[in-house]
């Protein structure tokens, strides 16, 4: 699957959130978005992850930016993860990984010495139009929000 870059259309979603909520990428035109991709809930990786977008929050809210996270999780594990660590923000269910493959993050990777296909951890800053303002395939946990910023020239 080849990889999304800078001027490319975000491929369009519509998922099913934490809530049970079907959550599209057109619910966001208009505004930024950085919409980020995890292996999966309440792991250490992810759960660093997902509270670095959580106290990013704010500083992002100021700047226009939406966030929203996608895995392959069922909407009930989402739920789980979005209580346990008070999260806040959407986070969509790509069982069947169709937008996974589209934004180019399925694919084959390294687990405990075995290759496995799965999530490859990336995000994506999207403008209000829909296209990619950047893309960071193989993001770090630890820098979705601060890579989204240095991209605003924040």
């Amino acid at each position: 699957m080849p990889k999304l870059t800078p001027g490319d259309q975000a491929p369009p979603f519509a998922l099913k959130d934490q809530e049970g909520h079907t959550v599209r990428l057109a619910d966001f035109q208009g505004q930024k978005l950085l919409l980020y991709f995890y292996p999966k809930a309440d792991t250490p990786g992810c759960t660093k992850q997902a509270c670095s977008v959580r106290d990013g929050r704010e500083d992002l809210a100021v700047l226009g930016v939406a966030a929203v996270a996608i895995s392959p999780d069922e909407p009930a594990r989402q739920k789980k993860f979005d209580t346990k660590y008070g999260l806040g923000f959407p986070l969509l269910s790509d069982a069947d990984h169709a937008v996974a493959e589209a934004y180019g993050v399925w694919g084959e990777k390294s687990m405990y010495g075995k290759k496995v296909k799965g999530i490859i951890r990336s995000s994506f800053l999207i403008e209000e139009s829909g296209k990619i303002i950047q893309a960071w395939y193989k993001v770090k946990p630890e820098e979705t929000v601060p890579q989204a910023k240095l991209a605003l020239n924040i």
